[in-house]
């Protein structure tokens, strides 16, 4: 199975949507094997988005990331990477197909109200910033044998 790091953002956890979308990760089959909620420090944003360093986006973005609380998780399930960017939808709102969290909740671009791993090694890089490996647990769900082959 393999494991990618999600973020509910600030503006997801301002409108209330922690549980809509942990709801709809578990019920597409993932398993949540951690889960935090955490004001990120400018350090962790730093680390977080060090790729778009230099950026004019760059100092907007880690404003607004450390803005608010967050709600960090590492998913697991068959292609968790590919199958949460399906779920989560396009980056910009306005092209993510209806159904998806952010063609569903999201309306511009900088407030897309989740982020997700691009990549394996990505995910590995970012569940590191911010779980500790014996905050991720190892469980069975009974569900298991019902959603894989």
């Amino acid at each position: 199975m393999e494991r990618t790091y999600c973020m509910i953002k600030p503006d997801g956890v301002q409108k209330g949507l922690i549980g809509e979308i942990i709801s709809r990760i578990e019920r597409k089959g993932y398993k949540i094997v951690g889960m935090k909620l955490l004001q990120l420090t400018t350090a962790m944003a730093e680390e977080h988005y060090r790729e778009h360093e230099g950026k004019s986006f760059y100092p907007g973005l880690l404003q607004y990331i450390t803005s608010g609380p967050v709600v960090a998780l590492v998913v697991e399930g068959k292609n968790a990477v590919k199958g949460m960017r399906a779920l989560m939808g396009a980056t910009n709102p306005l092209e993510a197909a209806p159904g998806t969290i952010r063609g569903d909740f999201g309306l511009d671009m900088g407030r897309n109200v989740i982020h997700g791993a691009d990549s394996i090694e990505s995910a590995k890089r970012e569940i590191a910033i911010y779980f500790k490996e014996e905050e991720l647990l190892q469980y069975d769900k009974s569900l298991d044998e019902w959603i894989y082959e």
